[in-house]
């Protein structure tokens, strides 16, 4: 007989508590600015449920853009619930009430005279703010809700999640809109796109390191202590020699990387060493996922 996992906690600590609310207001916000700002006056097209909003909006200018997001978003919440979580649901239905609610009061006039200027800020706010929304426990709803299950699921990125779920929404609406608008919301959609995987995950990138030394107990010994990482030891045989080596490896931060390579320096010159970019990590100490 199958043992029931507990519940979901909706929050850890009052700290994260706080830093989750704290980044949903501050994602809001950018984006807000972005929409109303920049995106809304120049007639881009945005993508995904936005996108969608401000086409209706477009339509009915009586509609307010803010509240047919909230209400395009009600059916994907479900999707929330049972593909992430019910934290990832909670706090995804606050990111996208502070969305709307920051929509509708928020109306800062951006006067760029270049348009290609006008997209690429549009692309840099919106992308930060739904990157910081990611970071915490939820998100803005709308497509984030798809990008994210995608990536538990499949290791998708976010950015690659959203682009191409944008350029399907630019695809049904390339008629409605001149090509010259289009072309500058290609530049918004793109930028957007690698900015939250920027914010999202790039600045946590973990680094998959491999190293060859004869003093390789030596170098173990003081990554754990120094760098206090973990490191396996893996057997091998050299090619050429036959000889058997040790090889460890450890994930370490970015920041960690500088560190680690001196302290190889000095134990041994000549080590053979093997640095790479890691996808995703998963782990309680070294992961680099958002807690959703």
């Amino acid at each position: 007989m199958t043992q029931k996992k507990n519940p979901q906690p909706l929050f850890t600590t009052p700290k994260r508590l706080f830093l989750d609310l704290f980044y949903i207001l501050v994602g809001s916000v950018l984006c807000a600015v972005a929409i109303n700002g920049i995106l809304i006056p120049h007639q881009f097209v945005t993508g995904g449920i936005t996108g969608l909003a401000l086409l209706i909006h477009n339509f009915i200018p009586s509609l307010d853009a803010g509240w047919i997001y909230f209400f395009l978003n009600l059916p994907l919440f479900a999707l929330a619930w049972m593909a992430v979580g019910r934290r990832f649901f909670v706090y995804s239905i606050i990111g996208a009430v502070s969305l709307t609610l920051a929509m509708a009061t928020i109306h800062l006039p951006i006067v760029i005279e270049d348009k290609m200027l006008d997209a690429l800020l549009a692309g840099l706010l919106i992308g930060a703010g739904v990157g910081i929304t990611l970071r915490s426990s939820g998100s803005q709803g709308g497509t984030d809700i798809l990008s994210v299950m995608l990536l538990k699921r499949l290791s998708i990125s976010i950015g690659s999640t959203v682009l191409c779920i944008n350029i399907i929404l630019l695809l049904m609406v390339v008629f409605l809109y001149s090509l010259e608008s289009v072309l500058y919301t290609l530049v918004v959609l793109f930028v957007s796109s690698k900015v939250v995987s920027l914010v999202v995950t790039g600045l946590s990138q973990r680094k998959a390191v491999f190293i060859i030394s004869t003093h390789w107990e030596q170098i173990a010994g003081e990554i754990l202590k120094d760098i206090r990482r973990g490191v396996t030891i893996l057997e091998g045989e050299g090619g050429y020699t036959r000889q058997q080596e040790h090889i460890l490896y450890t994930v370490v931060n970015f920041r960690d990387i500088g560190q680690l390579k001196r302290l190889i320096q000095q134990i041994d010159e000549n080590a053979f060493v093997v640095i790479s970019d890691t996808l995703e990590v998963v782990n309680y100490r070294i992961g680099n996922q958002p807690h959703w």
